[in-house]
């Protein structure tokens, strides 16, 4: 087994887990910005389905014409873009996207600046200014924040400017439709060229124009900020995600919803009594050697995944994985009412999951594997250790007894070893009746060595095969 550690130990294999820990850190980011960017996108769709269902209305109510059927029409383009937004939406820079998001404004720059071609009245074309339409673009750029990073904000205030000074300069070159209605209005107005600039019907308005892209950009940025921002709130979740996730690798989920909630008992360092299991696969080394890394891998995931399963089944802790075989720890960080017969009844859940493992390697022309458990309760230190990478650690005579334990298997020839201070606590936990320890046998004490005294232990006998 040490061999083996020392294999998983080496530069290389820490190279190789700090690369696939930054590479989960980005895939973890990347499916959060993924399932933020999703959701935004179908926010929006659905408030821009509102927001056009709400014009479509407006439109007849305030201009009661046949004619607005036109720019109702023209609605359901704007609905239609919307929906394929959603369906080529994806995190990262997206041409599709973006070609949508320019049709958008696009498409509002021509039913604003171009006259309706079904409408009775041939006014001049600047005469579209005066109906206050460009408010419409705030529509599009209130959407755009909740599915679009800040750049895109930014870029949609600047296509949105572009495109306007471009309906200017058209507007501009288009000839007077009625002149007739021109020279009626100045003769009216008389020499007040003010009044005339407001209400000529040629009279496009530029500074009014440039006040309209100004104050948009403005709030495009704001908005900007704002999403950027957002951003960087949702990161920041999905790190505290993907921390709460790293603590249910270790601690049982009730567990992790009270760390998630305070962290000061990973801090404090204390003295409390513990339950200790220790577990390893017996003469696994002679085992790897003599096979493929992946086989050896592939059998180590297997066998650590049935026992981190009952570990958190029981309310367990998994303090390491050893190689081989593992160290789990029960009343850490919170000592519980049941530590020592979660611990046995966890032991002997494994036992049963290990045996059940052998069987279906037996029936797949695999050799089965012996598996040996350790148990001991009494006091450990607890507190995190560490300058820069910090551990939660436990440690004391207890974690170095049940070690020992452990290691007495091989030669009592048996599957578990426990000592008395855990069976006894056990025992006033559950009862002493209880059938959990129908199946251990009483032995002599035994000296372990870092003890000073030997101490009275148990033991549970492998299954026959």
């Amino acid at each position: 087994m040490t061999m083996l550690v020392e294999r998983l130990n080496s530069p290389a294999a820490l190279s190789r887990t700090r690369n696939q820990r930054d590479t989960e850190t980005v895939q973890f980011a990347q499916a959060a910005l993924e399932a933020g960017k999703k959701e935004g996108l179908q926010l929006a769709v659905r408030a821009r389905y509102v927001a056009l269902a709400i014009i479509a209305c407006l439109l007849p109510a305030i201009n009661p014409a046949w004619e607005q059927l036109y720019y109702v029409a023209l609605l359901g383009l704007f609905a239609l873009i919307g929906w394929a937004q959603v369906r080529v939406g994806r995190v990262g820079v997206s041409r599709s996207e973006l070609a949508l998001l320019f049709c958008d404004l696009a498409l509002l720059t021509f039913v604003i600046v171009v006259p309706n071609p079904f409408g009775t009245t041939h006014w001049p074309v600047a005469m579209q200014y005066h109906f206050d339409n460009f408010i419409y673009f705030f529509v599009l750029l209130s959407g755009a924040t909740l599915a679009y990073s800040w750049r895109t904000v930014v870029a949609v205030g600047t296509w949105t400017a572009a495109l306007w000074m471009i309906g200017v300069a058209w507007v501009w070159w288009q000839p007077d439709r009625d002149p007739a209605l021109t020279a009626r209005i100045a003769e009216a107005v008389g020499g007040d060229h003010r009044l005339f600039a407001l209400i000529s019907p040629t009279a496009i308005g530029f500074g009014l124009r440039i006040q309209e892209i100004v104050v948009f950009m403005i709030v495009a940025v704001t908005l900007a900020l704002a999403a950027s921002r957002s951003n960087d709130l949702l990161i920041r979740h999905a790190a505290v995600e993907r921390e709460r996730g790293n603590l249910a690798r270790y601690f049982s989920p009730n567990v992790v919803t009270e760390l998630s909630k305070h962290d000061e008992p990973l801090k404090q360092v204390r003295t409390q009594d513990v339950a200790v299991l220790f577990v390893d696969i017996v003469g696994f080394t002679a085992f790897a050697d003599a096979r493929a890394p992946e086989e050896v891998v592939r059998t180590l995931r297997e066998f650590h995944g049935l026992m981190e399963q009952e570990v958190f089944r029981h309310d367990g802790t998994l303090d390491k994985y050893l190689g081989d075989g593992l160290m789990a720890t029960f009343g850490t960080p919170f000592a519980g009412a049941r530590d020592a017969s979660n611990a046995l009844l966890c032991a002997q859940a494994m036992i049963a999951a290990a045996d059940g493992w052998n069987v279906r390697r037996t029936a797949s022309g695999e050799p089965p594997m012996r598996v040996s458990f350790g148990l001991h309760y009494g006091p450990v230190v607890l507190g995190d250790i560490g300058q820069t990478c910090l551990e939660f650690a436990v440690i004391g005579a207890t974690v170095n007894a049940a070690s020992r334990l452990e290691s007495l298997t091989r030669r009592l020839d048996c599957a578990l070893v426990a000592s008395n201070d855990l069976v006894s606590r056990a025992k006033l936990e559950l009862g002493s009746t209880a059938e959990t320890f129908a199946s251990l046998i009483a032995q002599d004490p035994q000296a372990i060595r870092g003890l000073e005294r030997p101490i009275a232990i148990w033991t549970q006998p492998r299954a026959t095969p």
